[in-house]
C-alpha cells in the first residue's frame, strides 16, 4: 500500500509528497548531476564559461556537441544535463533577448534574462502533462561594464555566483573554487581557474575536450576561444597533459 502511495507522488508532477517534496524536480536535478561538468567564473575582467564535452565514441564529430551558446552579443549560456532540454531553453533565452532589443533598442539585462528563463522553467514544475527540464544553466554576461554570473535550477530558482560548477563532480570543483578564487583576477586567470576546476572532477583533462567562451568586461562581447587558445591556457595552468617523464 505504501508503495502505491509513493508511486502516486512519484508520477505526479503537480503533487507534493507528505514531506513537501516534488520528486520529478529532484529527478531532474539528478539528471543534471549525471551530465558532464560546466563551470562559470566571474572576474574583474569579465565572465568565463567552460564545459567538458567528452564524447562517447571517437567516431562522434566533437564539433556537434554544443554545451556553450551565444545568446546575445553580451551574454552566453553553458549547460549540464539533457542537451535537448538545454537547446529549448537557449531558444527561449534568445527570443527574450531579441524581443528586448527590438522593443526597447537596448540589450537585455543579464539578471532580467535569467529570471525570464527561470520563470519559464518554473512553469514546467506545476503543469500537468509536462515534466521539469532536466538541465541546469549558467548564464554569464556583462551589462554596463559589470560582469554577472547566474545559475538556474530545475525548480526554476536563480542563484548568482562568483564561481560555480554544475553537472558531474560539482562538489569537488566547488571546493577547488572556494580555495582558489580571487575576485580581482583578470580574464586570463579566470580561464585558467575554470580549466583547473574541470580537472578536479576528472583528475585530469584533455584541452581538446573542453569548450571555453568569455564575455569581456570592456568590450561586452561574447567570444568562443579557439582550440589553440584553450591549449595555451591549459599549459599556463599546468594542465597541458602528461609529462615526458
Amino acid at each position: 500500500m505504501q508503495g502505491n502511495q509513493q508511486q502516486a507522488y512519484d508520477r505526479g508532477i503537480t503533487i507534493f509528497s507528505p514531506d513537501g517534496r516534488l520528486y520529478q524536480v529532484e529527478y531532474a536535478r539528478e539528471a543534471v548531476r549525471r551530465g558532464s561538468a560546466s563551470v562559470g567564473v566571474r572576474t574583474a575582467g569579465g565572465v568565463v564559461l567552460a564545459a567538458n564535452r567528452q564524447t562517447r565514441s571517437p567516431l562522434i564529430e566533437q564539433s556537434s556537441i554544443e554545451k556553450i551558446h551565444a545568446i546575445d552579443d553580451h551574454v552566453g549560456i553553458a549547460s549540464a544535463g539533457h542537451v535537448a532540454d538545454a537547446r529549448q531553453l537557449v531558444d527561449v533565452a534568445r527570443r527574450r533577448a531579441q524581443v528586448e532589443q527590438l522593443r526597447y533598442g537596448e540589450p537585455m539585462d543579464v539578471e532580467a534574462l535569467t529570471k525570464e528563463i527561470t520563470d519559464h522553467i518554473q512553469q514546467y514544475t506545476q503543469t500537468g502533462g509536462a515534466r521539469p527540464f532536466g538541465v541546469a544553466l549558467l548564464v554569464g554576461g556583462v551589462m554596463d561594464g559589470e560582469p554577472r554570473l547566474f545559475e538556474t535550477d530545475p525548480s526554476g530558482t536563480p542563484y548568482e555566483w562568483q564561481a560555480v560548477a554544475i553537472g558531474g563532480g560539482r562538489d569537488d570543483i566547488q571546493a577547488h573554487f572556494e580555495d582558489e578564487y580571487s575576485p580581482d583576477a583578470d580574464l586570463a586567470d579566470g580561464v585558467q581557474l575554470a580549466l583547473s576546476g574541470l580537472a578536479e572532477a576528472e583528475d585530469s583533462i584533455d584541452p581538446t575536450d573542453v569548450e571555453v567562451a568569455t564575455v569581456d568586461a570592456d568590450s561586452e562581447t561574447f567570444e568562443t576561444l579557439s582550440q589553440d587558445e584553450v591549449t595555451e591556457h591549459a599549459d599556463a595552468a599546468g594542465l597541458g597533459g602528461e609529462s615526458d617523464e
